[in-house]
């Protein structure tokens, strides 16, 4: 993969491992109280969306279709969200170039600020990563930085544990 230019018409196939990703939030009020009622309008089309997109393997859901509902923590507010992609670029393509970028740039309105509260990692093609699983891999990036273990857009790494291209380059090239 070479530079800042090229960086977002490259497609890495990361032949046997697959991202998944966890991302937690707390939830400024609860979910049925009216300060929440467009995110939680906005929650049946956006995982629809992330549904459809390429690259899409997996995401926890209950019997609802989402997973507001499954208490990670013990906190009510905390909400959870995890996913299984092909590729990082087909999460990032997701997250930050489709009609999910329409619910990031509302998250203040709905969600306190996190230091962490986005973690990912490689698993083996078929595997589906445990809420358990999740929690240790968001606790190790916390604690220790971005790894192979538990890394983020902005420090990747390949699933062969060495540094990949970093996400400025990738989403924030001033080319753009």
């Amino acid at each position: 993969m070479s530079g800042p230019g090229a960086a977002s018409t490259v497609r890495t196939i990361d032949r046997g491992f697959h991202i998944a990703e966890l991302n937690v939030a707390r939830a400024l009020a609860p979910l049925d109280k009216p300060l929440m009622a467009d995110f939680v309008a906005g929650l049946d089309p956006i995982n629809a969306l992330a549904d459809g997109s390429p690259g899409f393997v997996w995401r926890l859901a209950t019997e609802d279709g989402d997973a507001t509902s499954i208490r990670a923590y013990d906190d009510d507010l905390m909400i959870i969200n995890m996913s299984v992609w092909e590729t990082i670029d087909d999460l990032a393509e997701f997250v930050y170039r489709s009609g999910h970028v329409a619910v990031m740039r509302r998250r203040r309105e709905w969600f306190e600020r996190m230091r962490v509260y986005l973690v990912l990692w490689w698993v083996p093609e078929g595997h589906v990563p445990t809420v358990a699983e999740a929690q240790e891999r968001l606790a190790h990036l916390e604690a220790h930085g971005p790894s192979p273990r538990a890394f983020t857009f902005k420090r990747r790494y390949a699933p062969d544990q060495s540094p990949e291209r970093s996400f400025d380059s990738m989403y924030c090239s001033a080319s753009r």
